[in-house]
């Protein structure tokens, strides 16, 4: 799996409290004690700003601290659904794309990622998760289609990391990505595709029943 970083914790514990509304629009984010709080130099700070400002989480602005801005669920809404979307498209063209190596190498990762479910590793699995994404993308074998699903998923990464955190939200994802992989692997793409979509609309709902909580 991917190593988590300090820049990956930063992200989704903020994500988490904005999220929980524990960090209102509007909340200034220093630098300096984001940095004490995670034992963290300015540098994977910075970043991890960065990377919720692309998700529309925090404002940046040139001389000034960061900010806490209130989340659009209508661009979030419509984001899920493009994201949906072009994973669904991953799922048809990889359920005859992918090679026998990929899929063997997506069957290994996905039992690796069952470990950490039961073992209630949230940091591991959420580190899978987004690997085993991308390795449908991968298998789609058309890298314009990949670029464009990375790049979304960047924007969505701290929402869909976050939701993980939910109670028994790691064990219905596993299931859900067991019935996505089954579906790949018998060359079903139009099942994996509306299983991938359902998948998203689970993730989204999760997000949304955190938000209203």
């Amino acid at each position: 799996m991917s190593r988590h970083t300090l820049t990956d914790t930063i992200v989704f514990a903020l994500t988490e409290d904005i999220v929980a509304h524990r960090l209102a629009p509007g909340h200034a984010l220093d630098e300096a004690r984001i940095g004490q709080r995670f034992g963290a130099s300015r540098t994977p700070v910075r970043e991890a700003l960065r990377q919720l400002a692309a998700s529309g989480m925090v404002e940046l602005r040139p001389h000034r601290t960061p900010t806490v801005t209130r989340v659009n669920a209508e661009r979030l809404r419509n984001m899920f659904d493009v994201m949906a979307e072009l994973e669904a498209l991953c799922a048809i063209r990889a359920s005859t794309a992918m090679t026998p190596l990929e899929r063997r190498a997506l069957e290994l990762h996905h039992e690796t990622m069952g470990q950490a479910m039961r073992a209630g590793d949230v940091v591991a699995y959420r580190l899978g998760n987004a690997t085993f994404h991308a390795m449908i993308y991968e298998g789609a074998h058309n890298d314009y289609l990949r670029e464009l699903a990375l790049a979304t998923r960047e924007r969505l990464a701290p929402y869909r990391g976050a939701q993980l955190e939910a109670p028994e939200r790691l064990a219905k994802s596993d299931r859900e990505h067991d019935a996505i992989l089954t579906a790949i692997l018998r060359g079903q793409g139009a099942t994996a595709a509306d299983l991938l979509r359902e998948h998203l609309g689970n993730t989204r709902a999760q997000l949304a029943s955190m938000t209203t909580g």
